[in-house]
């Protein structure tokens, strides 16, 4: 699988990221989200230079511009819930893409460091021969990317995937690359080192659900 990791190469992100990360400005929820969807326009428009094009032409007040416009289908889904900021950043600049939503939680047993991804809620369109972009803010294990994918297959087979995260765990990247091989790339914005014994990314950023929608009672 690529993995395009847009942090080897410094810009601007770096900053969202560096926000994103500061414990002092999450506190700010619109803040956080913000710069989530940020993130998601970058990554989007980096995702963008691998899709197909085909021209168009565009009457203009003073005559006739040809234009490259993009000719793939695509999809954008999205996990639940923490995955909503980072769709909206990716239709900020899909613009006519369709929308699946999917939820995909941990549930952990009596040992917390043991948990399974529990697939409940999913809305999606056809995927037959469709662009998949599947967004998920925090790469952490890979597991719940790899059941979302799994339970989207009843949908068609896509014939392009793009897996599209902010921040991942290096074990994670390594679990979907096993996973998808060649049928997928990876966009994204940085790649941390560790994961602690709960499967959390080390250092991350936190729960990125809970920083930008609030605290969640656990059933």
């Amino acid at each position: 699988m690529q993995v395009h990791n847009l942090s080897e190469h410094p810009s601007l992100l770096n900053n969202f990221i560096a926000e994103l990360r500061d414990q002092k400005i999450q506190k700010d929820r619109q803040r956080f989200r913000r710069n989530i969807e940020r993130v998601g326009e970058i990554l989007g428009y980096e995702l963008s230079k691998t899709l197909n094009y085909c021209e168009k032409s565009v009457e203009t007040p003073l005559g006739t511009s040809t234009e490259q416009i993009i000719k793939d289908d695509v999809v954008l889904c999205s996990i639940l819930r923490a995955g909503v900021t980072l769709h909206n950043g990716l239709l900020n600049y899909f613009d006519n893409a369709d929308n699946a939503f999917i939820s995909a939680y941990r549930q952990h047993h009596e040992n917390p460091e043991s948990f399974n991804i529990i697939v409940e809620y999913l809305a999606c369109p056809d995927l037959n021969n469709k662009t998949l972009i599947l967004a998920d803010p925090m790469l952490a294990t890979g597991r719940s990317m790899i059941e979302t994918y799994e339970a989207l297959t009843q949908f068609g087979t896509p014939k392009d995937i793009h897996l599209v995260s902010v921040i991942g765990a290096q074990h994670g990247v390594d679990h979907v690359s096993k996973f998808f091989g060649d049928k997928a790339r990876l966009w994204i914005a940085t790649i941390d080192k560790e994961l602690n014994e709960k499967g959390y990314i080390i250092p991350g950023l936190g729960d990125a659900g809970d920083l930008a929608f609030g605290s969640k009672l656990q059933n």
